[in-house]
């Protein structure tokens, strides 16, 4: 959200209309809450007691007060601030027009985690769901609209980077240009399941000894279980020495992801669950081929066979990379499909597009 926001707040205020970008705040037993809110949205089964909807429903009060303007039109993002609507409205301070804007896989949920939040999105004057799959039966009240994420040609992840500067970053981190790289971007987290990420690095290596991996994961503050997967992952990854787990602690920023993007053979993003993965339409941008989980907006993205490859399993994903690895020529081939089918759908103006629209309608 916060990489789609920074992009498209400066964007709209120089279309002309005035936007502005507010933050919740929040203190460790409400993100691990919200954390556990995410999981269930997205198909876990989680304790869900009265006790854990207080500390949101607590921490969404104190949010609400501090929300003192009016505003023509207010778009929340994901479950984390949602109840806000409802505590204003209840105050009797609501203004303007509001929308959720959804970015988690809604395709399998835990029920009783989305009962209550139904009753909060029903009163929103608009839902915004990735796709068509995601939108639940039964939420009346609000009016569905189906926009995609997109990403920014122009940003510092996505921008042309030149080839010193991409030796210049793999050789900081250790990583040997002239041997295959095999690259996954993404939280540590189960959903983008990294311990599988390497069982399919460890079949493929079985025929290509010299392949590398390369994984990389941003920490972030509001993601409490994000230390226990990356723990996960280093055990999973058993010392191997052709492994690399790099994070933003290790200086990794949006450069260095560009750079290893760039300077990989094949890129994967193994999700079990996927509201979209921006990382696959990063990839695809700069001609990889993709080899991704065939879940929730990925399968919007790639076109299997054609942009990319879709897989069920660390075996099937095993199969497609040895594959591309295999066939220079099909890789490039794919990589161009992939880039062309970003450059038509998912792009930061087609979204602020569909977004303008929305308004329009409301």
């Amino acid at each position: 959200m916060a990489e789609l926001l920074f992009t498209q707040v400066p964007l709209m205020n120089d279309l002309g209309l005035a936007t502005d970008w507010k933050v919740i705040q929040g203190h460790e037993d409400f993100f691990t809450v919200t954390k556990a809110v995410h999981n269930a949205l997205q198909g876990a089964t989680v304790p869900w007691t009265e006790h854990m909807q207080d500390v949101y429903l607590d921490q969404c009060r104190e949010n609400a007060e501090e929300f003192a303007d009016d505003y023509d039109f207010v778009i929340v993002h994901d479950p984390q601030p949602a109840a806000m609507l409802a505590i204003l409205e209840d105050a009797g301070r609501r203004s303007g027009k509001w929308v959720w804007r959804c970015h988690i896989d809604l395709s399998n949920t835990f029920q009783p985690v989305w009962d209550f939040y139904a009753g909060y999105v029903s009163r929103y004057d608009a839902a915004v769901f990735t796709m068509k799959d995601f939108v639940q039966p039964g939420l009346e009240g609000p009016e569905t609209f189906l926009i995609p994420p997109s990403i920014d040609p122009l940003s510092t992840k996505n921008a042309f980077v030149a080839d010193d500067t991409i030796y210049e970053c793999l050789v900081r981190y250790g990583v040997d240009r002239t041997r295959p790289i095999m690259t996954q971007v993404s939280r540590f987290d189960p959903w983008k399941d990294p311990v599988g990420v390497i069982e399919a690095y460890r079949i493929v290596k079985r025929e290509i000894g010299d392949l590398q991996l390369v994984m990389i994961g941003s920490m972030a503050s509001d993601d409490p279980e994000g230390w226990h997967y990356l723990d996960v992952t280093e055990r999973s990854r058993e010392g191997d020495p052709d492994i690399f787990l790099l994070t933003n602690l290790q200086g990794v920023g949006h450069l260095e992801v560009n750079a290893f993007q760039r300077a990989s053979t094949v890129i994967v993003q193994k999700s079990l669950r996927e509201g979209f993965g921006l990382v696959v339409a990063e990839g695809m941008w700069k001609e990889r081929p993709l080899v991704a989980g065939n879940v929730g907006g990925i399968r919007l993205q790639i076109e299997d066979g054609v942009s990319g490859y879709l897989v069920d399993s660390a075996e099937g994903c095993a199969a497609r990379v040895l594959d591309l690895l295999a066939d220079g020529a099909g890789r490039t081939s794919m990589g161009r499909a992939a880039r062309e089918r970003v450059r038509e759908s998912f792009l930061t103006p087609r979204e602020l597009d569909d977004y303008l629209r929305m308004l329009g309608a409301l």
